[in-house]
C-alpha cells in the first residue's frame, strides 16, 4: 500500500490520480475530510481506505507491514494564520511522529517542505543543507516547515530513503477549495471571467517595474511527476527544491491567462497592502542543480503551456484532475 496524507488537498489529490494512472489502486488516503468542497478532489479516484488524520497513527501501527511507501503532504498551509500552536501541532509535531514511525517501520518517506522557508531570500534559494539553519521564514507556516527541516537534519536515525521537497509557486487543477490561498493563476482566471480584467500589485521597489515582480511558478503536473520519480528511484536522500528554476513575471502570468481564455488584455495595477509591503518578495527562483544532478531531467511545462492546460482543460469546464 501507498500512503498519501493531505490526499483531499490540491497536490495530494493530483498525486492520487497520478498513482491511479500508473496502475496503483492500493492507496490509503489520509486527511480530515471535513471540507465537502475539498472532498470533491477525490471523487472518481481509486483507493482502498480513507483514514482521518487523527486516527492515522493508530491505523499505521496496526497495518504498517502492508505499506510500501509514504507521501506526507498533509499540512496547514495558510500563510495568513498566525496561531503558532496550530502549526506546531499539524505541521511540526505531526511530521516528527510520521518520521519516527517510518524509521520504526523501515519505510521510505517523502514529505512536503516549502519554498516559504526561504523568507526574503537573504541566503538565496539553494537547497544546500548547510543553509537550513540560517533561513528566516516570514510567517509561522514557513517557520513550521523550516523547523521540521532543521530537526530532520539533526536526526541520527532516518528512513532508508527520505526526501523533503520544497514546493515553489504551484498552480493547477484541484485548488477550487483553497480560497484566498489558491494560486495567482486561479484568481486571475476568476477576475477575468467576472470583470474582464486582472488586478496586479504595483511595484514599490525601484528595481522592478509594475508587474515585473518575479516568481518561480510550477505546474502541479510537473510536481507530481517529480514525486512519482522519487518513489521510483529512492536514492540520494535529502532536501530538494521543486520549482522550474526559471523565474517569470506576474505580467507574463496575467497575459498567459488572457491568451488561454482568448480574451483581450486588461491589466490594472493596485498598491500592495501596507501590512505586507515590507515582507513582499520581488524575486524567487529555485536552484534546481541538486535535483538535476540525479538525472531527473524530465521536461517541464513552460508557464504558458501550464496555464493553457489548466485554464482550457480544467477551469473553463470546472473539471478536476
Amino acid at each position: 500500500m501507498i500512503i498519501v496524507t493531505g490526499a483531499a488537498g490540491f497536490i495530494g489529490s493530483c498525486l492520487v490520480n497520478k498513482l491511479n494512472n500508473k496502475g496503483y489502486r492500493n492507496i490509503i488516503v489520509v486527511d480530515d475530510f471535513s471540507n465537502p468542497m475539498k472532498n470533491k478532489n477525490l471523487e472518481g479516484k481509486a483507493f482502498v481506505k480513507k483514514v482521518h488524520r487523527d486516527e492515522f497513527f493508530n491505523w499505521f501501527r496496526e497495518n504498517h507491514k502492508d505499506v510500501k511507501f509514504v507521501y506526507h503532504l498533509g499540512a496547514r498551509t495558510d500563510t495568513t494564520e498566525f496561531n503558532k500552536a496550530i502549526f506546531d501541532k499539524l505541521n511540526l509535531n505531526y511530521s516528527k511522529t510520521m518520521w519516527n514511525a517510518c524509521v520504526a517501520y523501515d519505510l521510505p518517506l517523502i514529505y512536503a517542505s516549502s519554498a516559504a522557508t526561504y523568507g526574503m531570500g537573504e541566503y538565496g534559494y539553494s537547497d544546500n543543507h548547510d543553509l537550513v539553519e540560517k533561513l528566516k521564514p516570514l510567517n509561522p507556516y514557513g517557520e513550521s516547515k523550516n523547523e521540521f527541516d532543521k530537526w530532520v537534519l539533526k536526526q541520527t536515525h532516518a528512513p532508508y530513503y527520505w526526501a523533503g521537497v520544497k514546493f515553489f509557486n504551484v498552480f493547477g487543477p484541484n485548488e477550487y477549495h483553497k480560497g484566498r490561498m489558491a494560486s495567482v493563476v486561479f484568481h486571475a482566471y476568476k477576475q477575468i471571467k467576472e470583470t474582464g480584467k486582472v488586478k496586479l500589485f504595483r511595484s514599490h521597489n525601484p528595481e522592478y517595474k509594475d508587474g515585473e515582480q518575479l516568481r518561480d511558478f510550477i505546474y502541479v503536473k510537473d510536481i507530481i511527476n517529480l514525486l512519482w520519480l522519487g518513489m521510483m528511484y529512492q536514492r540520494d536522500s535529502g532536501i530538494y527544491n521543486m520549482g522550474t528554476g526559471k523565474a517569470r513575471s506576474f505580467l507574463d502570468l496575467a497575459k498567459s491567462v488572457f491568451a488561454a481564455m482568448n480574451k483581450p488584455e486588461s491589466i490594472e495595477f493596485i498598491d500592495t497592502p501596507k501590512d505586507i509591503r515590507d515582507k513582499y518578495q520581488y524575486f524567487t527562483e529555485a536552484d534546481m542543480s541538486k535535483l538535476h544532478s540525479l538525472d531527473y531531467n524530465i521536461p517541464f511545462y513552460s508557464l504558458e503551456e501550464g496555464i493553457q492546460d489548466y485554464v482550457q482543460g480544467y477551469l473553463m469546464g470546472g473539471l478536476y484532475y
